[in-house]
């Protein structure tokens, strides 16, 4: 060979080498996340936490979700993972993604009908099927336990400094901004709407009361979790939530077995039904009160529902669509103004925009949710022993008492909320897989942990 040619060989094999080099360089990243998809996960929950419809922000939510889609998705192709939830959750969940996919794609330019369907459909339930892929182990669970516990004091803080009027201790600031969502003057978080901020607070407090009957949750972290929940919730002033909270703290109540908690459940609904005597009573006539006795919301939401049931007669099948709704409802709802008009209940509006085939599907979804709580030990209570979270049947219990805070909410409101609904539809995601992987755990995650040395960069 002659020296021009071997010098042309070498150079080829450098630049080869060097191309290589780079592109594992470049992949390095990639690799990580896919080592460390907890993390990841929980960053993105976090995302959507502070990303509000009313706030510009560069659509960082929907990169952080495509990212943890592929990231996911990867991992899973890597480590040869899958699982197939049950055909009573997987086939109302496809039939409403046809549905809505149906309605969308006639009007594909109208951006934020596509984003709100984001956060009631798509992102939910892919965080479902992620949520079981993702939180397999004990570890990614208490990890994922730590940080509702995080959360729940960072709104429980926001909600206190509302109450007292400590507006330089509220964070981010855009939550004082009057222009941007609803309710300026409530405790409403990062959500910029009370009720959802009202919907977290419940669902994470639940989550903390379950943590204090495990032992997870001791001192001052507990004090101030458990004690400051109830003035958080009061802080939001919204009706709704007070419900969902007070059918909540009694359900507790009714399943758990531990004295502690237990007797905070009672201290709880106490207070409460004590506050309800002293408004009614009329000893007090600001805040709580004077929404207690708000009747303006009471007539519009009266309003709504019979120009939507009216609508619903028109087009009881199919429904109207998602966009069609507003324009309509923004034409028959006399003696009432403003730049949006919703029906205020989840339930009714599905019907709406699906008709009869929305409803029937979603109502078939619900039916797959509860039954994953349903009983498959001996006992059906929260029961003294310290198991892990959202494990075995205390984990199936506490599911079935987040969805009735959900439930409960969904009725005064529509749950379009991305960070609770993502929140929930994670938990049901890692409840409907432990249900149906939950024996042989020490065998999975060892096995789970070899396999995972081939992902770490």
């Amino acid at each position: 060979m002659s020296s021009g040619a071997s010098s042309g060989l070498n150079s080829e094999l450098r630049w080869s080498g060097a191309a290589e080099g780079a592109v594992a360089v470049a992949a390095r990243p990639l690799q990580a996340l896919i080592a460390a998809p907890v993390l990841l996960y929980l960053g993105t929950l976090t995302v959507m936490l502070f990303r509000p419809p009313n706030l510009e922000f560069y659509c960082v939510d929907r990169i952080a979700f495509a990212v943890l889609v592929l990231v996911v998705g990867l991992r899973s192709m890597v480590l040869w993972e899958a699982w197939q939830p049950s055909r009573r959750i997987l086939l109302p969940m496809g039939g409403l993604l046809v549905l809505v996919l149906g309605d969308l794609l006639i009007r594909p330019f109208e951006v934020q009908v596509w984003s709100v369907a984001a956060a009631k459909y798509f992102v939910p339930f892919a965080m479902f099927y992620m949520g079981g892929l993702v939180f397999r182990d004990s570890q990614s669970r208490r990890q994922l336990e730590v940080f509702a516990l995080v959360v729940l004091g960072y709104l429980i803080f926001l909600a206190l400094a509302s109450l007292a009027h400590w507006n330089a201790l509220i964070f981010p600031k855009f939550i004082l901004d009057p222009e941007l969502g609803n309710n300026a003057m409530r405790a409403r978080g990062p959500f910029l709407q009370p009720v959802a901020n009202g919907a977290a607070l419940n669902i994470l407090g639940m989550i903390a009361l379950d943590a204090y009957r495990r032992g997870r949750l001791r001192g001052v972290c507990a004090l101030f979790l458990i004690g400051g929940l109830p003035l958080a919730i009061l802080a939001t002033l919204t009706r709704s939530v007070w419900l969902a909270f007070g059918v909540s703290t009694a359900l507790m109540l009714r399943w758990a077995q531990d004295t502690g908690v237990r007797r905070i459940c009672r201290t709880f609904l106490g207070a409460g039904g004590l506050a309800m005597i002293v408004v009614l009573a009329g000893v007090a006539q600001e805040s709580a009160g004077e929404r207690l006795r708000d009747g303006e919301t009471v007539d519009f939401r009266m309003a709504a529902y019979e120009a939507g049931w009216t609508m619903f007669i028109e087009h009881p099948v199919v429904g109207w669509g998602a966009s069609r709704v507003q324009t309509e409802l923004a034409d028959r709802i006399e003696g009432f103004h403003g730049n949006t008009f919703v029906v205020h209940n989840t339930y009714f509006e599905i019907l709406l925009e699906h008709g009869v085939m929305g409803f029937a599907l979603n109502l078939w979804l619900l039916i797959g949710l509860v039954g994953l709580g349903r009983r498959r030990g001996a006992e059906d209570e929260m029961t003294d022993g310290r198991t892990e979270f959202l494990e075995g049947e205390s984990g199936r219990t506490l599911w079935l008492l987040l969805l009735a805070v959900y439930l409960v909410n969904a009725v005064f409101v529509v749950m379009n909320y991305q960070f609770v609904n993502g929140i929930l539809f994670t938990i049901a995601g890692i409840v409907a897989y432990e249900g149906q992987f939950g024996q042989g755990r020490s065998e999975r995650e060892e096995s789970r942990s070899r396999a995972e040395l081939r992902c770490r960069p």
